[in-house]
């Protein structure tokens, strides 16, 4: 690590670059020094190791223990991101989150912490964030997920860095032969788990209470918290999830095996042109990432139902009694949009036969368009729609445990961009959970900081308690499996039901089938 400094040295150099100090903590590894905002109001420390760096040997490797360091560690910069494909220059979601393109390096695993600076006379709730992205981009430095705003709130914030593509998803027989474990691919989630034990191991020093701690993520980041309320190996290190735009049964279809992982692995290893593991270890990260295309869900670079990790398929683990104590849940209104490519009746026809087996033909006579344009506008609704309704069967199957489950839809239209073709689209939701609308060049109004205030209160809430409702916001109903109700978030925040009765039985039916029976 070249942020190594004596103690003395940081105080100075501090004082040098014009920031203030925070206090200097004792983690695993050492000591690490960070600073204060400028109202001096939350400490943040930026780039805090919590594995040792997965290069060379340790490539496709689960994360090892840091190694110790001498005298305090700098903890005022971000560390760089997990190496992964950018956005197109000028693309959508490039304006929308990639605007500063973030250094890129195999040595990527490193968290983010904001604390109250102030101390409350107890220990405070805990929110770890896992960022979306499908699996091949993202960090947990991207502006719109600065922790400072939520911290103001009594919590503490932690974002992480996971491994992405194929240095976090690569499975190969070679691989499994390897591991003590006998199985490869889940690097990724390997990496939350170890997150998650830094955190339960370390976060006292910074204020919070290991055993009060929230997952939550979006997207990618989502199917990562869902993991984790699945996976055995979780159990302890958190208490409460939100789950955000990817409830546990996913994109309607089951999660790959192992098997077919490793078939994905062995297309990209030819790809790459390698004949064997040392082989591919010898390649540059960044021809690793090159040598996706685009191509990732082909190649497997996604988690896997291993065997040890996820013994089983994500559905069946928690409805068999997850690790989640307490469930927020739901999705956005145009969760299709800026996300899906465009595309034909024929086309979407298909795809609604494919995904949904026997409800397919059911699906494709109710999401149809006479044209391209209408076709793919019926695609997104679709989207939408199912995700509603599996968040809500998720929900259903936790509160059926008597597990506190609340259910959202946020609705609010992107100010600035055309309400049909973006509309509150996937992912839209962010940065009014985070308070971080300025990282976003967009005309926001009163109601959007209104939205955002309110949004803030509910998420961190619900860490505290388990339940996001306090006082001065409009009541938001446990969901219940007779006459479910959920909280839209949007224009005006009010209950509203799930869906229409009929769409609801239609997914519903297929649902069933991804539940044991």
């Amino acid at each position: 690590m070249t942020r190594r400094i004596a103690a003395a040295a940081a105080a100075l150099w501090l004082l040098w670059a014009g920031g203030a100090t925070a206090a200097t903590v004792q983690v695993q590894g050492g000591a690490i020094l960070g600073t204060v905002s400028a109202d001096g109001a939350v400490s943040q420390y930026l780039g805090v190791p919590f594995a040792a760096p997965p290069v060379a040997g340790l490539r496709w490797r689960p994360p090892q223990p840091v190694a110790p360091w001498q005298g305090v560690l700098e903890t005022t910069h971000a560390a760089a991101a997990c190496p992964q494909p950018l956005p197109p220059p000028g693309s959508f979601y490039q304006n929308e989150f990639f605007r500063t393109s973030e250094r890129q390096s195999e040595d990527c695993l490193y968290l983010n912490i904001w604390t109250p600076t102030a101390p409350l006379g107890h220990a405070l709730p805990v929110m770890v964030w896992f960022y979306g992205g499908g699996f091949v981009q993202g960090s947990g430095s991207l502006a719109s997920f600065d922790g400072a705003a939520l911290a103001r709130r009594g919590v503490v914030v932690v974002t992480i860095n996971y491994r992405l593509g194929p240095l976090g998803f690569l499975a190969l027989p070679e691989l499994d032969r390897e591991s003590p474990d006998h199985v490869s691919g889940n690097y990724g989630l390997l990496d939350m788990l170890a997150a998650l034990r830094w955190v339960h191991g370390n976060i006292a020093g910074f204020g919070g209470d290991p055993d009060a701690v929230t997952v939550f993520g979006q997207s990618a980041g989502a199917m990562g918290v869902n993991a984790m309320i699945a996976a055995p190996l979780a159990h302890g290190l958190f208490r409460r999830a939100i789950v955000e735009s990817y409830p546990m049964f996913g994109m309607a279809d089951p999660m790959q095996t192992l098997a077919q992982a490793e078939a994905g692995g062995a297309a990209f290893a030819h790809a790459v042109g390698a004949d064997s593991v040392a082989d591919l270890r010898m390649v540059a990260s960044t021809d690793l990432v090159r040598a996706m295309r685009g191509n990732a869900v082909g190649f497997g670079l996604r988690p896997n139902v291993d065997g040890h990790i996820l013994p089983q398929d994500m559905p069946a683990m928690i409805a068999g009694g997850g690790n989640a104590a307490a469930l927020l849940i739901g999705v956005n209104y145009d969760e299709g949009t800026e996300l899906l490519p465009p595309t034909t009746p024929a086309g979407l026809a298909a795809l609604a036969r494919r995904r949904f087996a026997a409800e397919g033909a059911e699906v494709a006579a109710r999401y149809s368009g006479a044209d391209a344009d209408d076709a793919t506008a019926a695609q997104d609704r679709m989207q939408s729609d199912y995700l509603l309704a599996a968040s809500a069967r998720e929900a259903q199957v936790v509160a059926a445990q008597g597990i506190p489950a609340f259910v959202y839809r946020f609705v609010r239209l992107a100010p600035g961009s055309d309400p049909i073709k973006v509309g509150a689209f996937h992912s839209a939701e962010l940065v009014y959970v985070f308070g971080t609308q300025a990282s976003v060049d967009r005309p926001w109004s009163a109601r959007d900081r209104e939205l955002s205030d309110q949004m803030q209160q509910y998420w961190t809430n619900f860490a505290k308690t388990g339940d996001p409702n306090g006082d001065g916001l409009p009541t938001w109903p446990r969901f219940a499996p007779t006459g479910p109700t959920i909280m839209q978030l949007g224009d005006v925040t009010q209950p509203i039901a799930v869906l229409d009765p009929q769409r609801r039985t239609m997914f519903d039916t297929y649902l069933t089938t991804r539940l044991p029976q």
